[in-house]
């Protein structure tokens, strides 16, 4: 009898560590999950387009991001308009993220369009390459350029110039330098189609345009490229979720599924995921996106107000994070699955 309680408590005692065990897996889980959403702008709430680079100097995070002007009353889209480069820094490594202010590109006159910046580090010193627009427009249009900047702290920004690129009303670029030795951009192309174009550089300041489309097809935008997994990959917005591709070379492109084309179950992780970074951290592939929570559809602006215009929820945004996963050769994401967020320091 005595032996057969020692068994008894034998058992529970260890069904007890098992079950100890668990909740502190659990509680890691939770734990290293990012919030949801991972960021809203506390100004405006319009933060769109982000794009993630870390300071080497101060050890932090940087998010940059258009500012729409979600919260104020305007005619048409013209919230879209007149919006700034909005900055948030993150020190625990992505999980919190505080408004610091807006970018000064003041060199232009007046009060200008600034879209979707990509930002990239070179010999010491960081690049900006971002959409201007002049003025402030109320309804789609405009001739947009890409500018560059450069910086030593991702605050203080030189302006260099307008890319010497066709002047085909161009927006949303993305870099990489590439084994050949020759830094890359890949751009959407307004006059062509809204296809992905792309152009090469020894020196990210004089460029030579290719002739034809790196990526064309359907309409789309915000092209990403980045490497995982002994691959390139693109990311494009086709506006009912992101579009993948891969590549050996980064030159020819192999299409693949969409991701994010499902709304999420997440706080404000609904309906599709738009126009996306992607941060290679620690052997992860973390997709940095926004969404429009107040929509039903990512392209459903919804009814307008009393004046004519669109309401507050319609135009409102949220930036979320989730992991990317390499399957069967092509990268997949479930944005309701827990997943552990850390953004390491780079050198």
């Amino acid at each position: 009898m005595i032996h057969r309680i020692q068994k008894i408590t034998f058992a529970l005692l260890l069904l007890s560590l098992i079950g100890f065990n668990l909740q502190a897996q659990t509680s890691t889980e939770v734990k290293n999950q990012p919030p949801s959403p991972l960021y809203r702008d506390p100004i405006y709430d319009g933060a769109a387009d982000p794009v993630l680079i870390y300071n080497r100097g101060a050890k932090e995070w940087v998010m940059y991001y258009t500012q729409r002007l979600a919260n104020q009353q305007t005619p048409g889209v013209a919230f879209c308009y007149g919006t700034a480069i909005g900055v948030a820094t993150s020190t625990d490594h992505g999980h919190t993220w505080v408004y610091k202010g807006t970018l000064k590109l003041d060199n232009f006159t007046g009060h200008n369009t600034f879209w979707a910046p990509d930002v990239i580090y070179d010999k010491g010193v960081y690049h900006m390459f971002v959409v201007y627009i002049k003025g402030v427009r109320s309804s789609w249009g405009g001739d947009a350029k890409l500018v560059h900047y450069t910086s030593t702290d991702l605050w203080n920004w030189k302006y260099i110039g307008p890319m010497n690129l066709p002047d085909h009303n161009i927006i949303d670029p993305t870099l990489m330098k590439l084994p050949d030795g020759k830094w890359h951009v890949w751009y959407k192309d307004q006059k062509l189609g809204s296809v992905t174009m792309t152009a090469e550089s020894p020196d990210l300041e004089h460029w030579k345009a290719e002739d034809k489309p790196a990526i064309g097809g359907s309409a789309h935008e915000g092209p990403k490229i980045f490497r995982f997994n002994n691959y390139y990959w693109m990311i494009t917005d086709e506006w009912h979720g992101l579009r993948l591709y891969r590549s050996t070379d980064a030159k020819s492109w192999e299409k693949q599924g969409l991701l994010l084309d499902k709304p999420g179950k997440r706080p404000e992780d609904t309906p599709t995921g738009a126009h996306a970074d992607v941060v290679v951290s620690g052997g992860h592939a973390y997709i940095i996106y926004f969404t429009h929570p107040g929509r039903k559809t990512h392209q459903d602006e919804g009814p307008l107000d009393k004046d004519g215009g669109y309401t507050y929820s319609s135009k409102r945004t949220s930036i979320h994070a989730a992991e990317l996963e390499f399957q069967d050769g092509t990268l997949v994401c479930d944005r309701d699955k827990p997943f552990g967020f850390y953004l390491g320091d780079e050198k």
